[in-house]
């Protein structure tokens, strides 16, 4: 956020801080949602550019479109070892998934 609009927001009374503090989340907590949040961009992407539908990948997968579209939105009912195996099965290798994780969400080819 710009610092005006933070300046305008505080002098209208508002409070501005990160969604770490406003949900009371440790570092921990935090790092993890980050984590989930970079391997469901990364999925997206990685899926996208193969030209691959969320129906096809969960067909592939065992699993349901719904399960891939909360998949690539980083929710908390997903395990981090769901993520990772769709990004493997979509072709990534382990050096791109960690690529991933160290980028914020951006799948780097090798």
């Amino acid at each position: 956020m710009d610092t005006n609009k933070r300046r305008r927001l505080e002098a209208a009374g508002w409070q501005v801080g990160s969604a770490e503090e406003f949900l009371g989340l440790s570092a921990e907590e935090a790092t993890l949602v980050e984590l989930k949040v970079a391997l469901g961009t990364s999925l997206r992407q990685q899926r996208t550019r193969k030209r691959i539908s969320q129906t096809a990948l969960a067909k592939q997968l065992g699993s349901s479109q719904s399960r891939v579209a909360k998949m690539e939105a980083g929710d908390a009912s997903v395990s981090l070892d769901l993520q990772i195996r769709a990004l493997v099965a979509l072709g990534a290798t382990r050096k791109e998934v960690a690529r991933a994780v160290a980028s914020g969400g951006r799948l780097a080819a090798v």
